[in-house]
């Protein structure tokens, strides 16, 4: 076969793959041609259904352009995974949207994707997934496209690029997916951005524009400076901020609940700003439009109503959520600065929410259980009780309702068992930790105030088998 036609060949079979919006539309007839065509590919498994895959599609098309544009190597191609069920099961797919980062035509072990869902977000991981950690900048125009292009941008000025804060720069540099990170020596980039001496400097398009890092350059110094400033003060969260404010390394999140309708918006967004000034690196300070139809679960998952906003909840994303709630309704700088130094001190106590008990709770043979009379049934030592947490509004949750009213007409006339429910979005205990709906707990007769059996899950009718998450709880 002649060179060119060999080339003609390749031509026409990458040809055959179908594009939709600069995307690849990957088959499992066509998946291992894509590799061999297009060694790094960036794949979106999705569900056409799936609001976070709808919201996801527009920046995902946009990423995709941008590389194409750029003439790069590296292409995004999307599985519709409830068609191409094969596929989804041979790599893991088990919610939506899951994104892995094929490279070098490497089909065993794909990178899952881990950064933002903004366009630039994954530029940035893939160009840092396929190339060099750091860039280096030799002229001021590309020190200028760097800050000009990204969010976020860091830039380490070293006149000796062997020195070792060079080098634990570009480590800090590897360490990181989602904020480009480059490196000059150029006087003139110095003097452009009034730099004296070797340091390194933090550039974005929020708050103070610029942090100059100040502090013994190390790999996990930097990459803690870098963190904490990548983020603005006060962050919204949307679709495309919420793996930045879940993904981070922050892990106490306080909420502000407004409408961005409101007429004093603008004035309490200033005090929740001037407060968050001061817990930089150990708050995640976050607005909620309370208008906003996606976020209603929320406001539910707080037990707050539309009506009761704006309102401030302080919530720990560990491994076990603890929520916390203000005494004071002010949203000013002082009241909010007091609430989270009483947090950081530890001196909060948690906020658990409980409907009030209904008049008829023990009426039917499923017993209904709230947060004020919940140890007092589950713990009855003289009682053998079996718990399903559900949430209203969890199709699994139905799914098991019938069989749950079943299994309750079968012990209504027992002794001692009790077959019972509660509704975990309005009610919480301290003693028992939710995650995912319907959550199955039993807890036995006797003194020792334990659970024995836990079930956590989709239940699955006649077995109880362990199934995939429904759910998992609203924040985090």
């Amino acid at each position: 076969m002649k060179l060119s036609t060999f080339y003609l060949f390749l031509f026409s079979r990458r040809s055959c793959i179908a594009e939709e919006e600069d995307v690849l539309v990957l088959k499992k007839s066509n998946f291992d041609e894509a590799l061999q065509a297009h060694p790094n590919i960036l794949v979106e498994f999705y569900a056409p259904w799936c609001g976070h895959c709808k919201a996801l599609a527009p920046e995902y098309a946009k990423a995709a352009g941008m590389l194409k544009a750029e003439g790069s190597q590296i292409r995004l191609g999307k599985v519709d995974a409830t068609e191409e069920t094969e596929l989804a099961q041979e790599f893991g797919v088990r919610g939506y949207p899951t994104i892995k980062f094929f490279k070098g035509g490497d089909k065993e072990s794909p990178k899952e994707y881990s950064a933002g869902r903004q366009a630039d977000d994954m530029v940035n991981w893939l160009k840092k997934r396929t190339g060099p950690a750091v860039n280096t900048l030799t002229e001021v125009t590309d020190a200028e496209s760097l800050i000009a292009d990204n969010e976020v941008a860091v830039i380490g000025f070293f006149k000796d690029a062997n020195s070792d804060d060079a080098k634990a720069y570009e480590k800090a540099a590897e360490a990181m997916d989602d904020v480009p990170f480059a490196i000059t020596s150029s006087d003139a980039v110095y003097s452009k951005f009034e730099v004296s001496k070797d340091g390194v400097v933090l550039f974005k398009k929020f708050d103070e524009g610029r942090n100059i890092f100040d502090g013994e350059l190390t790999k996990d110094g930097l990459l803690a400076f870098v963190k904490a400033n990548q983020l603005p003060l006060v962050i919204e969260f949307t679709e495309q901020t919420a793996p930045k404010i879940f993904g981070g390394d922050i892990k106490s999140h306080i909420l502000m609940f407004l409408p961005k309708a409101a007429s004093d918006f603008q004035e309490k967004m200033e005090q929740f700003k001037k407060a968050a000034a001061g817990f930089k690196g150990q708050i995640l300070f976050i607005f909620i439009d309370s208008d906003v139809d996606d976020n209603q679960r929320i406001l539910e998952f707080f037990g707050l109503k539309k009506e009761e906003c704006p309102a401030i909840r302080l919530i720990t994303l560990e491994d076990e959520m603890t929520k916390y709630k203000p005494e004071s309704k002010d949203i000013t700088a002082e009241s909010i600065v007091a609430f989270c130094t009483q947090f950081v001190e530890g001196k909060l106590k948690p906020h658990l929410m409980s409907q009030d008990i209904p008049e008829d709770w023990d009426k039917n043979p499923v017993k209904v259980l709230v947060g004020k009379n919940f140890e007092e049934v589950a713990f009855d030592p003289k009682k053998n009780v079996f718990i399903e947490f559900y949430a209203p509004w969890c199709g699994h949750c139905k799914q098991l309702a019938p069989i749950w009213d079943k299994l309750g007409e079968k012990y209504k006339d027992s002794s001692d068992i009790v077959v019972a429910k509660m509704d975990s979005t309005a009610n919480e205990i301290e003693s028992v930790k939710v995650h995912s709906f319907p959550t199955l707990k039993f807890f036995p007769a006797g003194e020792e105030r334990q659970v024995s059996i836990q079930i956590h899950g989709r239940v699955v009718p006649k077995t109880l088998k362990n199934g995939a998450q429904c759910f998992p709880a609203l924040w985090g």
